[in-house]
């Protein structure tokens, strides 16, 4: 009878105690050929995860113990052979998937659904917290490029840290947003520009960031030119000195508080005189934007800052 495989996919790892157990999960993992099916990205990017911070970060603390380190070295290098192994095969996919964008194969549907293949878009929209997840791992191999820059700015005392968007709240607001060619989507405060690349990417419109760091700002630009997105672009400005008007989508994941950000909704509030425009918003901003009265809300909650707000002008 032949043996039969080890199934990774519903294989419940436990942190390894000792050497037997080491040599136990190394065996389960390299005989798996789930894992080194390309489509198998979730379930590949948890056990790299495994071998890097269970694996061999067990090994190195055994190997502190033992007089005799020989076997644990052999484990530790063939641990690391498979991790390597198990990265090549996503380098290898990122990088053809990106040519695939570079040539327009995939975009809207079809880019969402290019990603469902790899990753689980499925989930609970009543967000508790704020969440990344795989899909961040696989958005962000798939759109960045190069080293994060350092910062050259100081930022005023209202302005907030950059920090990324979970890329299911770009998903989810995209599907909900039903944007139409003639829309025009604006992130404020797009740091290193992944926002507007996805809107771009699952939805076909123009896009375009403001980002006051203009290391951000230069980098997204590279990340939008090696994908070959000419829809894509960014300005180098203060939100508050932007030209909006050619804008009728805005992002906001909360890039400011105070004065500046009310400020920023008195600019928008100005455009919407003239056009209908719609505000989406991620985290503490949310309820702040909530209290315009020339905006509806059409969100879950606006007390939830972990929730996307959705808002249009009345």
């Amino acid at each position: 009878m032949a043996k039969k495989e080890p199934e990774i996919n519903s294989f419940h790892f436990q942190p390894p105690n000792g050497i037997s157990e080491i040599i136990s999960c190394i065996e389960v993992i390299d005989q798996s050929a789930f894992l080194y099916n390309e489509k198998s990205f979730d379930s590949r990017i948890e056990i790299i995860d495994f071998i890097e911070f269970q694996i061999i970060d067990q090994i190195d603390w055994l190997l502190q113990k033992t007089d005799g380190p020989n076997e644990l070295m052999l484990l530790k290098q063939r641990a690391a052979e498979i991790k390597h192994q198990l990265e090549g095969i996503n380098a290898d996919l990122f990088q053809r998937l990106r040519e695939s964008i570079r040539n327009k194969s995939f975009t809207g549907k079809g880019f969402r659904s290019l990603i469902s293949e790899y990753v689980d878009l499925n989930s609970n929209e009543e967000y508790k917290e704020e969440g990344y997840d795989n899909l961040d791992i696989f958005i962000n191999e798939l759109t960045s490029f190069g080293a994060i820059p350092e910062v050259t700015k100081d930022l005023e005392p209202e302005m907030v840290f950059y920090q990324k968007t979970p890329a299911r709240i770009i998903c989810e607001l995209t599907e909900k947003g039903q944007f139409t060619e003639d829309d025009v989507f604006f992130d404020l405060g797009s740091g290193l520009g992944q926002a507007a690349i996805l809107v771009n990417l699952l939805s076909g419109v123009t896009a375009c960031g403001v980002e006051f760091e203009p290391a951000f700002c230069n980098y997204a630009r590279a990340c939008a030119e090696q994908l070959n997105l000419p829809d894509v672009t960014f300005i180098n400005a203060d939100a508050r000195k932007a030209d909006y008007s050619k804008g009728t989508v805005f992002f906001m994941y909360t890039p400011f508080k105070g004065e500046i950000l009310q400020e920023v909704l008195e600019i928008l509030r100005k455009e919407s005189l003239s056009k209908q425009i719609r505000i989406f918003t991620y985290g503490p901003c949310t309820a702040e934007v909530a209290l315009q009265g020339w905006l509806d809300f059409s969100g879950h909650d606006a007390s939830n800052i972990y929730s996307a707000g959705i808002f249009s002008n009345r």
